[in-house]
């Protein structure tokens, strides 16, 4: 994972964890990887992930089990609550993108819908 310099980290842990969350790579009850594990993969200090997960846990995201560890909700409405924030984070980055490169927002829908044109999809 790649650490933007900007964002802290422990919110770029959260914002990957909503990610596989929504992607259903980490599914609904679920164990998630136990902080030192998470620690690990991502190379990063276990007090920072522990932070990422103890605000994932105040959101009602991730339920925490007594010497269990942390399970992912089984509350599917908070799940696509969250999925609609990434996809709302998404739109937001892209569009704050493309107006850095000087295009209003009718623009970069008009080019958006030229791309999805020619992707064929």
């Amino acid at each position: 994972m790649q650490f933007q310099d900007n964002i802290p980290i422990y919110v770029q842990i959260e914002k990957y964890l909503y990610r596989q969350i929504a992607l259903g790579k980490i599914k609904p009850g679920e164990k998630v990887p136990s902080v030192r594990q998470l620690a690990v993969d991502l190379t990063v200090n276990v007090n920072t992930v522990q932070r990422a997960l103890n605000q994932m846990n105040t959101e009602g995201i991730l339920e925490v089990r007594r010497g269990l560890g942390s399970f992912v909700t089984t509350d599917t409405e908070l799940i696509l609550q969250k999925r609609r924030e990434l996809i709302k984070d998404t739109m937001s980055e892209f569009l704050e993108s493309t107006a850095q490169l000087g295009l209003t927002p009718e623009k970069t829908l008009e080019e958006l819908k030229k791309f999805i044109e020619e992707k064929g999809d």
